[in-house]
């Protein structure tokens, strides 16, 4: 790997700090439209079974949003491509506290639509955090950004309770105007961040590229993506359901937001550790311990349907999403060369949130029709899939660097 130039590991923990702010404050919007959107939805459409369209939507923005924020970054650089990222966080809280206002629920999911296109540049946070790191300091710039999700699980619901009868006329306006607030707030914080510098060795390396075509037939590369597709998918497929399949079950609806309060710290407090883990341990090997969390906690959900039994699996899905996916993040960010950056980051992004969204729309229709035991009984061919390759990667060791390209 070529030497950085000189201060750019001065650049990489200034972006790292300045991504984490901007991830706290970027990442607490989904959680506004998760909270809300069923609620809203509930209350604005004449079809009591496209209460939830709102929060699927969101998730399709986020998948349709990827490439085009790659293609955005790479034309015009990360910062320029955020702070347009921003502006959509803006104009989607506004279009949403607008449709709760004229009582239009088409109106509303265009808001949430145009918020999943604002995910998808904050998605490419922890990719941006790995622009000027070294190769050893990935893993922990990717852990350190994320870090910001567990600031924003705890402020974006928490928005919600201070600010969704702020305007007494219309419920939840008030909270997609926050939504709003915050993306303006990310602006001024975004504007901070640094391009890395390069020299004459790199400048020339970024010069070329493959094609997206031969990136994704690497098979190191699509071992990462699927890895990041199984993990993050297999997340929110059971997550999806979990409430649901709780009050379906007996427990309060108290008992099921307590259950996903849970999950979601668990998904984002292990990241103060989990750059660490991979330095000692390596990507391969962490991402495979978080698939086999994620087995682990469908195996907790099929022996028994207490409180206890759907809160340790929550618990374990959580932790198990945030070594599964940072580990494959991290896999990824080896695979490609800076001219390579934004389509091959694109490409993983749009597979692993295409993926997200199918799992969103499909999720409530499978328990509806089979039950909490088949969604949970789905997990282990999934984890199969992925983990035996991985394993076999992991054995091997990891490959040099003057080998990766080809690996």
């Amino acid at each position: 790997m070529t030497d950085l130039p000189a201060g750019q590991d001065t650049v990489a923990r200034r972006n790292i700090v300045v991504l984490t702010a901007a991830q706290a404050l970027g990442a607490a919007s989904p959680p506004i439209v998760v909270s809300l959107g069923g609620l809203v939805g509930q209350s604005l459409s004449s079809d009591p079974a496209l209460s939830t369209l709102p929060v699927s939507v969101f998730n399709l923005g986020l998948a349709l949003g990827t490439l085009p924020a790659a293609f955005i970054m790479r034309r015009f650089g990360r910062r320029n491509g955020y702070l347009l990222g921003a502006m959509f966080g803006i104009a989607a809280g506004l279009v949403a506290a607008f449709g709760i206002g004229m009582t239009s629920f088409a109106i509303f999911c265009l808001g949430t639509l145009i918020a999943g296109f604002y995910a998808a540049y904050v998605q490419s946070y922890r990719f941006a955090a790995t622009d000027a790191a070294t190769e050893a300091m990935r893993g922990k710039a990717i852990s350190w950004v994320m870090v910001g999700g567990l600031i924003a699980a705890i402020i974006g619901p928490q928005l919600v309770i201070w600010t969704r009868d702020a305007i007494p006329s219309t419920p939840y306006a008030g909270s997609f105007l926050s939504q709003a607030a915050l993306a303006l707030i990310a602006m001024p914080v975004l504007m901070l961040l640094r391009a890395p510098r390069t020299d004459g060795a790199s400048a020339s390396s970024a010069a070329g590229g493959r094609t997206l075509a031969q990136i994704l037939l690497m098979p190191r590369f699509m071992l990462s993506v699927t890895a990041g597709v199984v993990s993050y998918g297999l997340m929110t497929f059971v997550m999806t359901a979990a409430p649901v399949a709780m009050v379906g079950h007996g427990h309060s609806v108290d008992h099921a937001a307590l259950g996903i309060q849970w999950h979601v710290l668990a998904m984002f407090a292990p990241s103060f550790a989990t750059g660490y883990l991979i330095t000692w341990f390596g990507k391969e090997r962490v991402t495979a311990a978080g698939l086999l969390l994620i087995a682990g906690a469908g195996a907790v959900a099929l022996s028994g349907l207490g409180l206890t039994h759907f809160w340790i699996s929550l618990i374990l899905l959580g932790v198990g999403w945030n070594f599964g996916f940072i580990g494959a993040t991290a896999m990824v960010a080896d695979c490609h060369t800076p001219a390579e950056r934004g389509k091959a980051q694109g490409a993983n992004d749009f597979m692993v949130f295409g993926v997200v969204a199918a799992a969103s729309f499909f999720s409530g229709g499978l328990l509806h029709a089979s039950g909490w035991q088949t969604i949970n009984w789905l997990i282990f061919p999934a984890v199969a899939f992925v983990l035996v390759p991985l394993v076999w990667r992991a054995a091997r060791g990891s490959a040099p660097a003057a080998e990766r390209s080809q690996a």
